[in-house]
C-alpha cells in the first residue's frame, strides 16, 4: 500500500546558532546537565515524562494542553497557544533567566521564533529530530504535491 507523509521542511542550523541535535527526548534529557540549569522545554506535553529525573534544572514547560506524566521536580507550566514573536521569546527567556532551549524540530515558520530568540541571547538549543519515516514512505512538502501524488497514484491505479 503506498504510503505518503506531507511533512514540511525542518529548520536548519545557521550562523550563529548552538545547537545540539539528538535523536529523542531522552537523548536530550542526558545532554542538559552538561549545557545549563535553567530549560525552556517546547516539546509539547508528550515527552516530557523523559525530563522528570532531572534534579539539578529547573524547566519552563510550555504547552498547549498540561503535561499527564511526571514532571521534572523545579519546574512552572505555562500554557500557551502560538505563533509568537521573537519580541515575545525573547522576554520569556529574559524574564525566566533561561539558560538552554529544548525543542522538537517541527520545521515551518509559526514556531521559529523561539530559536531567533535563542540565537539572539547566545542560548544553545537541544534539537530534537524528527523520527525516521517508515520503509517506503514517500514525502512531499504541500498539499498541492499530496493532491499531485494522489492524481498519479489514481491514474496509475486503472
Amino acid at each position: 500500500m503506498p504510503l505518503l507523509h506531507l511533512r514540511r521542511p525542518g529548520w536548519s542550523e545557521g550562523p550563529g546558532d548552538r545547537w545540539i541535535r539528538v535523536p529523542d527526548s531522552a537523548a536530550a534529557a542526558r545532554a542538559l546537565p552538561e549545557l545549563g540549569e535553567r530549560v525552556f522545554l517546547t516539546i509539547g506535553r508528550q515527552g516530557v515524562g523523559a525530563f522528570a529525573g532531572l534534579a539539578g534544572q529547573w524547566f519552563l514547560i510550555r504547552a498547549i494542553d498540561p503535561p499527564e506524566t511526571e514532571l521534572p521536580p523545579r519546574h512552572e507550566v505555562f500554557l500557551a497557544r502560538g505563533p509568537f514573536t521573537v519580541e515575545e521569546e525573547s522576554r520569556l527567556l529574559a524574564s525566566r533567566r533561561i539558560d538552554v532551549l529544548v525543542t522538537k524540530d517541527s520545521g515551518g515558520d509559526r514556531t521559529e521564533a523561539k530559536l531567533a530568540a535563542a540565537r539572539a541571547a547566545h542560548l544553545p538549543v537541544v534539537v530534537i529530530d524528527r523520527p525516521p519515516l517508515p520503509v517506503g514512505a514517500e514525502v512531499v512538502e504541500t498539499v498541492a504535491d499530496a493532491w499531485e501524488w494522489l492524481r498519479a497514484k489514481a491514474s496509475g491505479a486503472r
